[in-house]
């Protein structure tokens, strides 16, 4: 058994390289093999949202605080709350962050395929983010 103590968990700033705006993440656990399991709590700012990724065992999604979205690739945007539990099946094309006036922290848990958790994509550029938040907050 291994107890890490909360002060021991650093947040981090989340890499440009993945993520648009600022992102933190702490991570809560990267279990060593033969476990597969990843999870970690991201907190998006107003705005701030991953690139397009996929994961090759899938993800899940639990929202703690605020309103974000959620998009599947040819899919429209979905809202996503406080206790909203969203699962993306494997190998889906989808991005997350938080809404445009808010932010959204969630738990996301993946698992990891030979020692891969995620394949990051293209950045989700500025005026599809805006279609997809202007669509949830019209409720078109």
């Amino acid at each position: 058994m291994e107890l890490r103590p909360a002060v021991t968990i650093p947040s981090k700033r989340a890499s440009s390289d993945y993520f648009t705006g600022t992102v933190w993440v702490e991570t809560i656990i990267e279990a060593p093999a033969p476990a597969r399991i990843r999870a970690a709590r991201v907190t998006f700012a107003p705005g701030s949202r991953t690139f397009w990724h996929t994961h090759p065992l899938g993800q899940t999604l639990h929202v703690l605080s605020g309103v974000g979205l959620v998009q599947s690739w040819g899919e429209r945007a979905k809202a996503i709350r406080p206790g909203d539990v969203v699962w993306i099946p494997p190998g889906e094309k989808h991005w997350h962050g938080a809404g445009p006036a808010n932010a959204m922290t969630h738990i996301a848990l993946q698992e990891a395929l030979d020692g891969t958790a995620v394949e990051w994509l293209e950045m989700v550029a500025d005026p599809h983010y805006a279609e997809a938040a202007r669509e949830i907050l019209s409720g078109a």
